[in-house]
């Protein structure tokens, strides 16, 4: 989803340290209605809703690309985006997408999780961490998952996906600078990482027992059709819905809630509220949601 990301997971996009160039050092014109011609294909193609205040920040984010292609204009860049150049699309959408994200992320849904999956037992469990940024939260995911079983060995399976294809290849190659993992317990590291040898010396890599429960996918999550299967246990969606308007939200919402099984569980960001979708999910308190099923 969007690189979405945000993630507890995809991510959350566009810190506020970009450090656009002033208008009078800029390298090429970005006029008002480039702004708005962005502001357009990202809002058709992943959903995000640019703000007025994001212009700085767009300019910086794609001279980058210009640079690249060759183009010496906004319009002419813009141009082959609308001619369908998939590639360059693929750029512009990673581009325009930051993932800030952190092993054990909002910590208190870790537990939560865990909780659920004892309900289950041994029955097959299936989850899905839809905006997966670099891989910090489907594998807290799977460390939980580990930890409530004590075992690799576990009936649960965790498809994890995102917008940006860069963060899906990080997230999927599971090697971490050490920075990333020393929040951890020792205990935690010794268990689900090694040192990394050669190109990755000073990282950890993610043990291999660990990633397999996990598989990592592209999904747009306004494509018609996602790649899903239902029913699942949980759908962890955090710190994504924010840059979504209200209509997108709910459209989202609504295609969440029948792939949840009864008694299934959505979690959401630390700020995000589904109020305006109460038709659809009912709050359990710290941004965890259930779906409402209607009599049939």
């Amino acid at each position: 989803m969007v690189s979405y990301h945000t993630g507890g997971g995809m991510s959350e996009r566009f810190p506020p340290f970009d450090s656009p160039a002033p208008l009078g050092q800029r390298e090429f014109s970005f006029t008002s209605g480039d702004f708005e011609r962005v502001r357009k294909l990202i809002y058709q193609h992943a959903g995000i809703s640019l703000s007025p205040a994001k212009q700085d920040m767009v300019y910086s984010r794609l001279a980058r690309r210009l640079r690249a292609t060759g183009l010496k204009t906004f319009a002419d860049y813009l141009a082959l985006l609308e001619k369908g150049d998939r590639a360059e699309w693929e750029k512009f959408v990673n581009s325009l997408t930051t993932n800030l994200t952190s092993f054990f992320r909002e910590p208190h849904h870790f537990p939560l999780l865990a909780e659920h999956l004892q309900k289950a037992g041994s029955a097959p469990q299936r989850l899905w961490c839809s905006a997966s940024s670099t891989g910090e939260e489907p594998y807290s995911m799977a460390m939980t998952v580990v930890e409530t079983f004590g075992s690799f060995n576990v009936p649960v399976t965790i498809l994890a996906s995102d917008l940006d294809t860069n963060v899906l290849a990080t997230a999927e190659k599971g090697v971490y600078p050490a920075d990333r993992v020393d929040r951890m317990s020792p205990e935690r590291i010794k268990r689900f990482f090694v040192k990394g040898t050669g190109s990755d010396e000073g990282c950890f890599c993610v043990r291999p027992e660990l990633r397999r429960l996990i598989s990592f996918q592209r999904i747009n999550l306004l494509d018609p059709n996602w790649p899903v299967r239902a029913p699942l246990d949980a759908i962890f969606c955090r710190n994504v819905m924010i840059y979504f308007d209200k209509p997108t939200q709910y459209r989202i919402l609504s295609r969440f809630a029948p792939l949840l099984k009864d008694g299934g569980l959505l979690f959401a960001g630390h700020s995000e509220s589904f109020l305006h979708a109460a038709d659809l999910f009912q709050s359990l308190g710290k941004t965890l949601y259930a779906p409402i099923r209607r009599p049939r």
